[in-house]
């Protein structure tokens, strides 16, 4: 009895340490968070911890923003996107460049303009942020966006 007793404890600490080096894991692979004035954002999302790591975190931010190329097959992410987000009178709240694929944003509640431009392309893409509902955005450009030509 006692040795079963004693391998359920074991089982159990490796499960919680396991977990705790998955979140510590998680936790490690979010990109540093930056300040434009009032406003906290991050970027990145390039390769695949990191990009997971953003998106569980995406839940817990106002508003992100997801950028990509259609490709022949399926959509490629895109990074090294110029973002301006206007609030409703045309101020700009943000401006940034977006490392990777992906830009969670705190914006106050309200309506907004997001300006993303790749490659001298610009979309654009109204939203309107509220408390406590995360709201994503998704910019896809057309196939060869981006592309250095020889």
């Amino acid at each position: 009895m006692k040795t079963l007793i004693h391998k359920a404890a074991m089982a159990a600490t490796l499960g919680a340490l396991t977990m705790g080096g998955a979140v510590a894991q998680t936790a490690i692979a979010l990109p540093p968070v930056h300040k434009s004035g009032d406003v906290e954002y991050l970027s990145g999302g390039i390769g695949k911890v990191e990009s997971t790591a953003i998106e569980r975190a995406s839940k817990q931010w106002p508003l992100t923003l997801e950028f990509a190329v259609k490709d022949k097959q399926r959509d490629v992410f895109a990074a090294n996107v110029k973002v301006v987000v206007r609030d409703a009178k045309g101020h700009a709240a943000l401006e940034a460049t977006s490392d990777g694929p992906f830009l969670l944003v705190k914006l106050a509640p309200g309506p907004y303009v997001v300006d993303a431009t790749l490659a001298g392309k610009t979309l654009h893409e109204k939203v309107v942020v509220k408390h406590g509902q995360p709201t994503k955005a998704v910019f896809l450009w057309p196939a060869g966006t981006g592309e250095t030509r020889s």
